[in-house]
């Protein structure tokens, strides 16, 4: 039977890289990326894997070493990508993976989130399933609603897979059903104490007065969070957890408040907004979630949620905790880019200034190196500072094969170039493909170049035209000097130049800057392509008329 000669191969050759002990999970994984159409019959693999693994890890490990090398003796062929550098096998996949992102739409997706967003698609690719979307949109007043276009696009251009969408405020119903459910058994309370006084009752260890009320008082306040009885912060519906509990963020925490903000998608339909650890604890349930990744600044809501599944007799999730990761030189706060934006400090969420990931589309940084960097991160549980200098280690890797060469000069000075016949500059358009071409840049007699102002000796000297000749700089001018390479053993600098009918260019920096000066005429045929001004570095070209504009990628 083929499809148990599959399974078997890849149980062999997990047994022998392990110690003779096959994983069920890292088998799936093999054979659902090696035949995706298998994902639908997800439950009938994994029973047959599982009697499968059964068989192999009973034999002796020379056994199935001898087994491997009869039927795919190539899988004995160690993988060239250090195993240190994979993701981790997950536990407990019993079946179909599914998983989810969650993000609020408060404004687009920056280089943090995209994180959470390429694990969870890396492992729903690797052992196949769903991977689900979930807005997390329940305060009204965090939200942009361009946030819930942005975000998809977002997540596509990252190569993230989502196979359905779910919206949280469409689940109002849902939420209110559950709380009910709740409160009924005994497993929450509505309170109308002032929200200071009942968390300090809780701080304390001391129960709300209202906590161990009847179900008939329970009701009537019930009631009244919704009929207008009571106003925003008159009252609350919270979920019992351990009072005792040593971690006063653990103890009872509020599932419903009252909140008269109307909401960008609902108006003023809703007046009763769950809070987020009883949202996602029923969504997790209703989604059948198998496996949440997240970070360990999370753990707090972990077992608040945990609470909801016990009360409720719901089997919870395997839940992943990483490590906080820290980035620094890069705007990531919504709420000041979204101030910045309104004051005129910043041209908008794709502002080159910014850590969002529009504003690193915009720039040329690839998406498949924002996947290789946290692929390689992975899923560590001790706290790490991002380091942008990997990641453009990686993003030019990408882009540099791809990237054709030109002259730039930034604040340029026009130069007379004094010489007894024309002069003609022969570049390759890139230095290991000379079947792209050549650039010709052309110096007629008694012609002018541009130079960049900071490349001029104050007092005058001699220069080496890059590709063109030498010349000799004496303050005013510069005078042909002959074309032999001699000079730049004896010191002489090589700069960079364009001839007088370059193209007025303009590469807008990181730091907020505009570095306006003259580029090589060819660049206007690079529009919307990574290239690399020579010297400079590598810019993605966004505009070439009026005048060209480039984004600055990195060095």
């Amino acid at each position: 039977m083929a499809l148990q000669a599959l399974v078997r191969k890849y149980a062999l050759q997990n047994a022998v890289m392990y110690e003779g002990r096959a994983n069920l999970g890292a088998v799936l994984g093999k054979v659902m990326a090696e035949n995706p159409d298998l994902r639908s019959r997800a439950k009938e693999i994994t029973s047959l894997a599982k009697q499968v693994i059964s068989e192999v890890n009973a034999m002796p490990p020379d056994s199935q070493r001898r087994s491997l090398e009869d039927v795919a003796p190539e899988l004995l062929v160690k993988e060239s990508r250090p195993k240190d550098l994979e993701l981790p096998d997950l536990i407990d996949v019993t079946g179909e993976v599914r998983m989810r992102v969650a993000p609020n739409p408060s404004g687009p997706l920056h280089i943090g989130h995209s994180r959470m967003a390429i694990l969870n698609d890396e492992y729903v690719k690797r052992y196949g399933g769903v991977c689900f979307n979930r807005f997390e949109d329940t305060d009204p007043a965090r939200i942009d609603p361009a946030g819930y276009d942005s975000i998809p696009a977002d997540l596509e251009w990252l190569g993230v897979e989502i196979h359905k969408t779910i919206v949280q405020s469409d689940r109002f119903e849902l939420y209110y059903e559950v709380s009910k459910r709740l409160l009924e058994a005994g497993k929450a309370y509505v309170c109308t104490c002032r929200p200071d006084d009942w968390r300090e009752l809780k701080n304390g260890k001391n129960p709300c007065p209202h906590r161990e009320q009847d179900l008939t008082d329970q009701l009537s306040r019930w009631d009244g969070m919704f009929d207008g009885t009571f106003g925003q912060e008159e009252a609350s519906l919270i979920v019992k957890t351990d009072l005792a509990h040593p971690n006063p963020a653990i103890r009872d925490f509020v599932a419903l408040r009252i909140d008269e903000t109307p909401h960008p998608r609902t108006g003023t339909r809703y007046h009763v907004y769950p809070l987020m650890n009883l949202a996602v604890a029923v969504d997790d349930h209703e989604l059948d979630l198998t496996h949440i990744l997240r970070g360990k600044d999370h753990l707090n809501n972990t077992y608040r949620q945990e609470y909801v599944f016990n009360h409720l007799g719901w089997k919870m999730p395997v839940y992943i905790h990483y490590g906080r990761v820290s980035i620094e030189d890069a705007q990531l706060s919504t709420s000041n880019m979204s101030t910045g934006i309104r004051e005129g400090k910043y041209t908008g969420w794709d502002d080159p200034q910014l850590g969002t990931l529009a504003a690193l589309r915009r720039r040329g940084v690839r998406p498949e190196s924002i996947r290789r960097y946290w692929s390689e991160t992975g899923l560590k549980a001790v706290d790490i500072e991002f380091s942008w200098k990997t990641l453009y280690s990686f993003n030019r890797d990408l882009i540099d094969d791809p990237s054709n060469r030109y002259f730039f000069v930034d604040d340029p000075v026009k130069l007379k170039l004094e010489s007894s016949s024309d002069l003609t500059a022969r570049a390759p358009l890139h230095p290991t493909h000379p079947e792209r071409g050549i650039r010709e840049l052309g110096v007629a007699k008694g012609g002018s170049v541009c130079l960049s102002r900071v490349d001029l000796p104050e007092k005058g000297g001699r220069l080496r035209l890059k590709d063109l000749c030498n010349v000799v700089y004496d303050g005013t001018a510069l005078r042909y000097d002959g074309n032999d390479l001699v000079v730049l053993k004896e010191g002489v600098r090589i700069v960079h130049w364009v001839p007088e009918a370059a193209v007025g260019t303009e590469v807008l920096m990181t730091d907020g800057s505009v570095r306006k000066g003259l580029a090589e005429h060819g660049i206007v045929a690079a529009k919307d392509s990574s290239v690399q001004l020579e010297r400079f570095g590598f810019v993605r070209v966004e505009q070439v008329a009026p005048t060209v504009r480039c984004v600055f990628t990195h060095r």
